[in-house]
C-alpha cells in the first residue's frame, strides 16, 4: 500500500511566511531567466539591423521570434507568483490582524472580569454613611473651634448711642476733676509761675544748724 501511495509525510506544513519566501525565490529565478532573453533578443536586433534581406536574415528572425515566445511565458509565469505572492501577503495581514483583535478581546474579557471583582468589593452604602460621617465630623470640629475662640468678659453688643453717652460723661468727669478748665486753657502746674516743685534738698544756714545742735 505504501508504495503505491506513499508514506504518509512527517515533514511539519509549511507556513505562510515560508510560503512566500518560495514564491519571492521563483520570481527572482524568473527575473534571471527574463534579462538572459532580453540580452540575446538584443543580440539578435543588433545582427538583423546589419544584415539584408535573404535566408541568412530570416533564419536570425525565427531564432528571434522563438526567444521572444520563451519571454513571453516566463512574463506570465513571473505575473502569476507576482499575484499568488500578494494574495499569500493579504492573507497574513488578515490573520495577524485577527490575532491582534482576538488579544484585545482576550484584554478586554480579563479587564472586565477583574473590574467585575472589584467593584463586587464596594458598598455604595458604607460609602455614603462614612461620606456622612465625615460630614458630621466637619461640623462638630467648628463648633470646636468656635467654642475655642470664643471672648470673656465683653458685652455682646455695644450700639453707637451707647459710647456715644459713655464718651460724653468721661468728658464731664475730667471738667470736673480739674477744676473747670476751659477750652484752650493751660492747666496751672504747666505755667512758670506756679515754679519747679519743692522737693530739691538746700544747703541749711548756719544759724538754723546751731539751735538745731543745741
Amino acid at each position: 500500500m505504501n508504495r503505491l501511495f506513499g508514506a504518509k509525510s512527517n515533514a511539519p506544513k509549511p507556513t505562510l511566511n515560508s510560503a512566500i519566501s518560495n514564491v519571492d525565490t521563483r520570481i527572482e529565478s524568473i527575473d534571471v531567466k527574463l534579462a538572459k532573453l532580453n540580452s540575446e533578443l538584443q543580440t539578435y536586433q543588433q545582427r538583423l539591423a546589419r544584415m539584408r534581406d535573404g535566408p541568412g536574415k530570416n533564419a536570425i528572425k525565427q531564432k528571434a521570434v522563438k526567444v521572444l515566445q520563451q519571454r513571453k511565458m516566463y512574463e506570465g509565469q513571473k505575473d502569476q507568483l507576482q499575484q499568488q505572492s500578494w494574495n499569500m501577503e493579504q492573507a497574513g495581514m488578515m490573520q495577524d490582524n485577527l490575532k491582534n483583535t482576538m488579544a484585545t478581546v482576550d484584554a478586554m474579557k480579563t479587564t472586565q472580569k477583574e473590574l467585575k471583582k472589584q467593584y463586587g468589593k464596594v458598598n455604595i452604602d458604607k460609602i455614603e454613611k462614612m461620606q456622612d460621617e465625615m460630614a458630621d465630623l466637619m461640623d462638630m470640629g467648628n463648633d470646636i473651634q468656635e467654642s475655642i475662640s470664643r471672648s470673656y468678659d465683653l458685652p455682646e453688643e455695644v450700639d453707637e448711642a451707647e459710647l456715644d453717652a459713655e464718651l460724653e460723661a468721661m468728658g464731664d468727669e475730667v471738667y470736673l476733676d480739674s477744676g473747670g478748665i476751659g477750652e484752650g486753657e493751660i492747666p496751672g502746674f504747666l505755667t512758670e509761675s506756679a515754679g519747679p516743685p519743692q522737693f530739691v534738698d538746700e544747703a541749711p544756714e548756719m544759724g538754723k544748724a546751731k539751735e538745731a545742735a543745741t
